[in-house]
């Protein structure tokens, strides 16, 4: 077999135990989470339209830890990185689910 044929073979593999596993009750179902090792914190937030603290709290942070991210310091990690990677995608994601900040009553968090 050449290098394709043997990617698509592996592929379909892959595929089948897949469904074995979720056959099996596996309960990750063989789902995989491509999650970026880093994001533009202040981009993503200059997207949404929202001031600094306004996301801080939207996204249950404290100012100061945004801040640090937005400025290179520090980087988000786990949940916080899953979701300012799905708020790359999608800005308007918490406003959609939770509202927008007035209906959630969200103050300046500092």
């Amino acid at each position: 077999m050449n290098d394709v044929t043997d990617d698509i073979f592996n592929d379909l593999m892959d595929g089948f135990a897949q469904i074995r596993r979720h056959d099996a009750g596996d309960p990750d179902h063989g789902l995989r989470l491509h999650i970026p090792k880093q994001v533009d914190v202040a981009a993503i937030r200059k997207r949404t339209g929202n001031s600094q603290p306004v996301f801080a709290s939207s996204i249950g942070v404290p100012v100061d830890t945004l801040r640090q991210w937005e400025q290179g310091r520090r980087r988000p990690q786990g949940a916080a990185l899953v979701l300012l990677a799905m708020l790359e995608r999608k800005p308007r994601l918490v406003e959609e689910i939770l509202g927008s900040p007035e209906e959630r009553d969200v103050t300046a968090a500092s």
